[in-house]
């Protein structure tokens, strides 16, 4: 169940928005073996001044954060990573303009349904 935001600067996407936070719903589905149905992406685009990049980044730098449950393998997120890159990369946002950073929350700390989610049985499993 993570929940994802992706912020970029305005101008680059247009039109694309959809398939953009369709691309990341799909590395997320790889990397983290989440179901289709799980999901929280949000994406909020930056006028230029209201966003700085690192010098040398292009138009497109991207940086998505990821707040998911802790317990995924290094494996798993490496698996993520892989497919973040190469999804993004596919609509022209070049690999080293693509920041990932994960915030790993303990299912106790996260609340759905009234409860805390270690007390749900989410119907697949995050020790991936």
């Amino acid at each position: 169940m993570p929940a994802t935001r992706i912020d970029t600067r305005r101008g680059w996407i247009g039109e694309r928005r959809l398939a953009v936070i369709e691309a990341v719903q799909r590395a997320l589905q790889q990397g983290l073996k989440i179901p289709d149905d799980d999901r929280c992406i949000s994406l909020a685009e930056h006028d230029a001044d209201a966003m700085i990049v690192p010098r040398g980044k292009g138009p497109a730098y991207s940086v998505i954060e990821i707040k998911l449950f802790s317990g995924r393998s290094t494996e798993a997120k490496r698996r993520l990573y892989a497919a973040m890159t190469d999804e993004l990369s596919a609509l022209g946002v070049p690999k080293h303009d693509i920041k990932i950073i994960l915030v790993e929350i303990d299912p106790v700390n996260w609340g759905l349904r009234g409860l805390p989610a270690s007390d749900i049985d989410l119907g697949f499993k995050i020790d991936v």
